[in-house]
């Protein structure tokens, strides 16, 4: 049994050698290659006077090195602080100073803007970067693996810290939501076996390793012996050819790399025959595009449900025995859920109605870093976190996200769910990609306007929208408004970012 992250690649080294285990754009490496570089950076890290116990922070694009950084900061017994590399100089300086980083590994590209945020936080703090270097202060990545692995890694304990994963922060400040060793191992393990994971797969992704779904589906897949593609970014038409070019077992995404994918050119020439399952997350996905990709690929895109405080996955579909479409499955083995009433979180929501998404078990953060207010607002004594997720339970137990809580939309009195719309107007065959937001109005308080992103070649108009969510949707939840625009905004996990939107149209729309 493993005690935490740290010992997946020895134990991969040791049962697997030379095959290989990741595969970029400019590097291949096996599980040997991948554990003894990590070994060596956390001889380094050590040899520069981090300790156990101290935070290292990662921010950078996907790459080989962040991986490697990564298993080599907690080999060295660090606790490991990922940061989304869209976040701006202030947001870097503010989560550095916060999670009270010692150390931090770096793209080039982000070296300057990593030396100017050090200079704002009270900590010293090493700025290792990720190929050459030419910012006075920093230290080049090359230089730790020069260094001798002859320190054996520090053992993980189940209930220490290993991570810090810090929330998107849209209503304030980021929060920090500190992991044990114990809740990221078992994750992993978890989520192998749910999805059938073996050494013979090959999984393609472009997801950022930083966040939780992205280093779910890698490390889950190390754990096994699986091989991982690597995309530094995603881009639609080099997935499908990574899928077809390495025989890919499996791809994992977000709903809108399934999107942007179907409506890609390429798709029709890509040879997607050797995918046995897809994942998908992050954000809720419309039936039809479930559908459209299945009958595509012939392989079955299995549903999840995660977020940063439960360290990655909190529920999902067992390859074996998958629920409806639209569902995101059944609660992570020894993890419980409840549906709460929207008004009165003491409160199960009557059955059949829809209440937030409660959560409570083993993977489960132990709460946000030094801010025991923002810890007791989502959770309780008796270990329930309130995931700001609504969601209703069918006859079987098999769970669906209605909508994030704070997207709701308030039309005249009368609740709306974006998502609800989104999955209506997404089955337009014209329809690229779609997202629903709110737009102020002196009568009714907001309106839903649809933002959409044609196919190619359409010229589809705001009255043909208007007219077809008619024919699926009550009067009061269909938009009042819709908006062209050419793309919309993203995380950098490709999830749609419904605050933005109304930016989106202001520098997009066509």
């Amino acid at each position: 049994m493993l005690n935490g992250p740290a010992q997946i690649l020895p134990l991969a080294a040791a049962r697997f050698g030379d095959k290989t285990a990741l595969i970029t754009a400019d590097r291949t490496l096996s599980f040997t290659d991948l554990d003894s570089a990590s070994t060596r950076v956390a001889g380094a890290l050590r040899s520069r006077g981090i300790t156990p116990g101290q935070t290292v922070s990662l921010y950078s694009q996907n790459r080989w090195e962040w991986l490697v950084a990564y298993h080599g900061a907690l080999k060295a017994g660090a606790v490991v602080n990922p940061i989304n590399v869209m976040l701006t100089t202030t947001e870097v300086a503010y989560v550095l100073r916060n999670a009270r980083s010692a150390a931090v590994f770096v793209g080039e590209e982000q070296a300057g803007t990593l030396v100017e945020a050090t200079a704002h936080i009270p900590q010293e703090c090493s700025v290792i970067v990720f190929g050459s270097s030419d910012v006075p202060g920093t230290v080049e990545f090359r230089t730790l693996l020069d260094t001798p692995g002859d320190r054996a890694p520090v053992e993980p304990r189940p209930d220490e810290t290993c991570t810090i994963g810090y929330t998107s922060g849209t209503t304030g400040n980021p929060k920090g939501a500190v992991q044990s060793n114990r809740a990221v191992i078992q994750n992993f393990g978890l989520t192998a076996t749910m999805h059938g994971r073996s050494e013979n797969d090959i999984v393609v992704t472009a997801l950022p390793a930083p966040h939780v779904y992205g280093n779910v589906a890698i490390n889950s897949t190390w754990l096994v012996g699986g091989t991982v593609v690597l995309m530094e970014r995603f881009a639609p038409a080099k997935a499908l050819e990574l899928i077809g070019e390495h025989r890919a077992t499996m791809f994992e995404g977000v709903p809108a790399m399934y999107s942007a994918m179907l409506s890609d050119p390429a798709l029709g020439s890509a040879d997607l025959s050797s995918l046995i399952r897809c994942t998908v997350g992050g954000q809720t996905i419309p039936e039809s595009t479930i559908e459209r990709w299945e009958q595509r690929c012939g392989a079955p895109l299995i549903e999840l449900w995660g977020m940063t405080e439960v360290s990655g996955l909190g529920t999902t579909h067992p390859i074996h025995a998958q629920g409806p479409k639209g569902s995101i499955g059944i609660p992570m083995p020894g993890m419980e859920v409840r549906l709460a009433d929207l008004q009165d979180p003491a409160r199960d929501a009557a059955p059949g109605v829809a209440g937030e998404l409660l959560i409570r078990g083993p993977i489960v953060m132990k709460g946000y870093f030094g801010n025991d207010e923002a810890t007791r607002e989502v959770l309780d004594d008796s270990g329930w976190l309130r995931t700001g997720d609504v969601a209703r339970r069918d006859e079987n137990g098999f769970l669906f996200v209605v909508d994030r809580l704070k997207d709701m939309i308030i039309t005249g009195g009368y609740n709306i769910y974006p998502a609800e719309i989104e999955r209506v107007l997404s089955a337009h065959p014209e329809v690229a990609m779609v997202s629903v937001g709110a737009v102020p109005d002196s009568v009714k308080g907001e309106l839903a306007c649809a933002y959409v992103v044609r196919t190619v070649g359409s010229e589809l108009t705001e009255n043909e929208i208007i007219e077809f969510s008619a024919q699926h949707l009550a009067s009061y939840k269909r938009p009042r408004m819709v908006r062209f625009v050419g793309d919309l905004p993203k995380t950098s996990s490709g999830k749609i970012m419904r605050r933005k939107l109304i930016n989106a149209f202001d520098s997009g729309v066509e």
